[in-house]
């Protein structure tokens, strides 16, 4: 996509060990008019997939994700890296390491929100090693939902 090229040369830098840092846009800033270009781009992508679902991991992911799932006209489930006082129980659960941060997160979503009915494209900000996707795979694969693609904003 020209217009995230676009943005990535004009925003985005280098960091040493060779890491692109896109906060001022996608994971700490985010730009709406670039994630509905996003979100529309993948929703275009995946129209005839009968998705009925969209998946991503908290936060970077939600963005992108959200505009696709607004377009398809279908929910948005994330991932929660951190647990919370009202979703203790009903959990697929798994562990995902991430690249940037250098830490492994456990990464919940409700038995509620995902099961075997499901068709789901998975949307997620960066492709650097895989296991956020890898992650989202097993939960999937848990539930018994069927993955019809996978998104990545930056690979």
């Amino acid at each position: 996509m020209k217009l995230l090229e676009d943005v990535i040369r004009e925003k985005g830098t280098i960091l040493e060990g060779g890491v692109l840092k896109v906060d001022s846009f996608l994971n700490h800033q985010i730009d709406p008019e670039l994630m509905k270009a996003l979100g529309d781009e993948f929703a275009d992508a995946f129209a005839d997939y009968g998705i009925n679902k969209i998946l991503t991991v908290e936060t970077s992911g939600i963005a992108p994700a959200v505009f696709a799932g607004l377009k398809l006209g279908v929910p948005v489930v994330f991932g929660r890296k951190n647990k919370s006082l009202t979703l203790q129980d009903n959990m697929y659960t798994t562990s995902v390491y991430s690249y940037t941060k250098q830490t492994s997160n456990e990464i919940s979503i409700s038995k509620d929100f995902l099961n075997a009915d499901d068709r789901v494209l998975i949307i997620d900000d960066f492709l650097a090693n895989g296991q956020a996707v890898a992650g989202l795979f097993s939960i999937c694969k848990s539930a018994g939902a069927s993955i019809a693609g996978v998104g990545i904003v930056i690979e």
